[in-house]
């Protein structure tokens, strides 16, 4: 790495101390680590599926806002005191980016001290409290404060929920298990955009849409108490009795030995990840993700993918989408904004049958530059609508490029959703245990600093760039995208979390990931001829 030869520098000295202490427990003893973790070849039972779907239900909190809001925004009308502005939808709909940021980074800093359910039982009452003050609002400061705890809520949750799903999950099925989140997300966004339009023509109805999205949160809480901690957190909490009893519960065929084998392969890892944290602060352990080249390379891999998920434009899309196909001309549009959630869905369905089959990278690299073309060609149709620099139609007749534009909404997001759109919140597994609640933070942090960007801005980027200026901008970031996941995103597919570390310690690790899945498969080969 070239570190050795540098100057007494604090920081690379702590830094050459993380990547030697990962070597030398490698290196040391007459067991490799490798050989404790058979048990990860037997069949997985009920109960971790179980776990993830009870957890997926987080995603809920993140899917239900992001949709409801497009509904929201639609029925407002002077219900707040006035009719809002562009600039004063932008600030309820961001406000809510913002809060699941800080969120975010709180969840993050505490995940490792309180475990992995207090973070999430904490989102739930945030997000409770904050669907109570926006339903009560009668100001626009009141539904920004309450939109405000909701983000709080939101951040954690998504921080979270797959951090937890990643550590419970057999290494065979991390991805599908991850995917039951995105599915709730998806899910979420469904159910909010169906209570939008059946909910269109009540009186102030838009109150009872918000006050709704504390159901998922209550719905969570009463299920988590029925769910464990990570293994991991347990052994690193010293508890590796229970995580024994959680283990065997994961892996029901597994023998008393293999699932020792498997605390022992854990309790190495994790003995590893505390004599790095040893008598280090957050600041100390915040820096790592960035002192240290492969969880840089990690850092970047993982944060840079999730940032063109978002600001890919599904996010406007997904926020303003009532307020996009009223602009071109549809009568209902929040009907038709359910079209595109139910397209979110089954695509989402689509990615969680297929990512461990076919894996990560090769599903990014045939899904990217479908997205880029069909928001290209979203951007020639809306040269074709008349529409005024303040965002209005110069006639109420629905033309063929509104069509277009409907269509090409729907393909693109087929391909973001059963592509980038899921796949970028797997990325948790890049990171090491010593930081990977750190490095969970930062992709979420990307995920909702991107979010912020989006929200608050799509408005005005849209009068002052036009419809097609924004859209072809969002096609660029697609297919740049594109181009940076196939020099940089390694495919890690059936790995487990503790082997994964080793590959960004080979440059961004497509060519090292690629011949370890190589190994693997002829491993699994000769395995299977034995048997």
């Amino acid at each position: 790495m070239g570190l050795a030869s540098e100057p007494e520098s604090p920081v690379k000295t702590d830094a050459l101390h993380v990547e030697k202490v990962s070597t030398s427990s490698r290196d040391g003893g007459s067991e490799h680590l490798e050989d404790l973790d058979s048990i990860e070849q037997t069949q997985s039972g009920r109960y971790a599926w179980l776990v993830a779907i009870t957890a997926g239900v987080g995603g809920l909190l993140f899917g239900y806002d992001t949709g409801i809001i497009s509904a929201v925004l639609v029925y407002l009308h002077n219900d707040l005191g006035k009719i809002l502005t562009a600039s004063e939808k932008e600030l309820i709909t961001s406000i809510t980016s913002g809060g699941a940021f800080i969120g975010a980074i709180a969840a993050g800093l505490t995940a490792d001290r309180f475990g992995r359910k207090g973070a999430i039982y904490m989102g739930c009452i945030l997000f409770i409290v904050g669907a109570v003050l926006q339903a009560c609002a009668y100001s626009l400061a009141q539904m920004t404060v309450g939109r405000l705890v909701v983000g709080f809520g939101v951040g954690s949750a998504a921080m979270i929920v797959p951090l937890y799903i990643a550590e419970v999950a057999p290494a065979k099925y991390r991805g599908r298990m991850i995917g039951l989140d995105n599915m709730s997300i998806t899910g979420g966004q469904l159910i909010s955009y169906g209570l939008g339009a059946g909910l269109a023509k009540v009186p102030h109805g838009w109150r009872a849409m918000v006050g709704l999205g504390a159901a998922p949160a209550i719905v969570l809480m009463c299920l988590l108490p029925f769910c464990p901690e990570s293994p991991r957190q347990l052994i690193y909490h010293d508890k590796p009795e229970a995580a024994a009893v959680v283990i065997q519960s994961i892996f029901p065929q597994g023998t008393p030995e293999q699932v020792q084998q498997k605390i022992r392969h854990i309790t190495a890892h994790v003995a590893e990840a505390k004599a790095l944290k040893e008598g280090k602060g957050n600041l100390w352990l915040l820096k790592q993700l960035y002192v240290v080249p492969g969880n840089l390379r990690a850092l970047i891999a993982a944060c840079g993918l999730m940032a063109i998920s978002q600001l890919g434009g599904f996010n406007s899309l997904m926020y303003y989408s009532s307020t996009l196909f009223a602009l071109v001309g549809f009568a209902n549009p929040v009907a038709v904004g359910t079209i595109i959630a139910a397209t979110n869905f089954f695509f989402t369905w689509v990615n969680l049958m297929v990512v461990d089959r076919f894996g990560r990278r090769r599903i990014l690299l045939s899904t990217m530059w479908g997205m880029a073309l069909f928001l290209a060609l979203a951007a020639v149709a809306f040269h074709w609508i008349p529409i005024n620099h303040d965002l209005t139609l110069k006639t109420n007749k629905i033309g063929w490029p509104a069509y277009v534009v409907l269509a090409c909404m729907i393909i693109y997001v087929g391909f973001y959703s059963s592509g980038m759109g899921n796949t970028a919140w797997l990325s948790s597994e890049f990171f090491p245990m010593e930081i990977r609640a750190y490095g969970t933070m930062m992709l979420t942090c990307s995920c909702w600093g991107s979010n912020i960007i989006v929200a608050s801005t799509f408005l005005t980027q849209m009068e002052n760039t036009t419809p097609s200026g924004a859209f072809g901008f969002y096609a660029a970031i697609c297919f740049f995208g594109w181009i940076a996941v196939y020099f940089c995103y390694p495919e890690v597919k059936g790995m487990t979390l503790e082997d994964i570390r080793e590959i960004f310690k080979h440059g961004f690790g497509v060519k090292y990931a690629r011949e370890l899945q190589k190994e693997m498969k002829a491993q699994r080969q000769v395995e299977n001829s034995r048997a």
